[in-house]
């Protein structure tokens, strides 16, 4: 049978691991080709939270793709270099025909100081990434799928934090309700072309950005390079349903419906993945 998204195209940033390299092997799986990027190098603010990915994790996401039997295009690339993301778009149009799926994944992560004592690179490169990074991938798409003139559908990833305030990460915050304002007024923008575009709005997920001591350092203060096991009753407690953390795969399967045909009249979305996190 043919998958639910057999035939499309798919543009995803920040593929090299984590949610990202989980949604390019979620569509291909359903019969998506995929053009992924990610920057698989360090930023300085952020590679003293947690480490950057890497050529090979990007490597490992292409194989992944290829193992099921699906094309793609991939390469290093900078979401805050517009000119290279575009570039790398237009290659994988070329190669791929189309693209019919934007999935801005793209984003960093950096927590542990009040407001007022984040710092202006930490800030700016929160902002930069997170922001203008989302319309950077949205400004390359968007003429592809207006001139196509099938439709398609766009969908950013924001975070729980872009639903409520999330202390001690106020630059993430800012940065992912931000998403939200650019999704409800791509929404506006481009119905008249059958584009959708909805955020996904995952909670604590299994990655690489909540997985490390700095993040579990806000859960317990004190506690000298505290473990996963330490953490994640702390984490559970925050949700309704008791666990301490989604999988990127459950992100994905979000992911997936907005992208397919089932969603064709989904547009405007904030589609929460979150165990209940907001709703407490």
């Amino acid at each position: 049978m043919p998958g639910r998204v057999s035939g499309k195209v798919a543009f995803v940033t920040g593929a090299a691991r984590g949610q990202g390299r989980s949604h390019a092997l979620r569509l291909a799986e359903e019969g998506a080709d995929i053009i992924a990027l990610d920057l698989v190098d360090g930023i300085d603010t952020v590679t003293r939270f947690y480490p950057a990915s890497t050529e090979d994790d990007l490597a490992d996401t292409v194989r992944g793709v290829e193992r099921l039997g699906r094309r793609i295009v991939a390469g290093k690339v900078d979401v805050r270099d517009f000119d290279a993301v575009r570039e790398l778009l237009d290659r994988g149009v070329a190669e791929l025909g189309r693209v019919d799926i934007v999935v801005a994944n793209a984003g960093i992560f950096i927590s542990g100081q009040p407001a007022h004592r984040i710092t202006e690179a930490e800030w700016d490169d929160v902002l930069d990434v997170n922001l203008k990074g989302v319309w950077h991938t949205c400004k390359a798409a968007v003429p592809h799928l207006i001139e196509q003139g099938d439709g398609g559908s766009i969908i950013l990833t924001s975070s729980t934090a872009g639903i409520k305030g999330t202390p001690k990460a106020a630059a993430y915050a800012a940065s992912k309700h931000a998403v939200v304002g650019l999704m409800r007024t791509l929404v506006g923008e481009l119905g008249e072309h059958r584009i959708r575009a909805n955020t996904v709005h995952p909670g604590a997920t299994d990655t690489d950005m909540i997985i490390n001591d700095r993040c579990f350092g806000l859960f317990v203060p004190g506690v000298e390079n505290p473990t996963k096991e330490q953490v994640a009753p702390i984490f559970a407690g925050t949700n309704a349903l008791p666990v301490p953390w989604v999988d990127p795969v459950d992100v994905s399967h979000a992911v997936l419906f907005l992208a397919s045909d089932e969603a064709r009249y989904v547009t405007g979305t904030e589609l929460k993945v979150d165990a209940g996190f907001t709703a407490r």
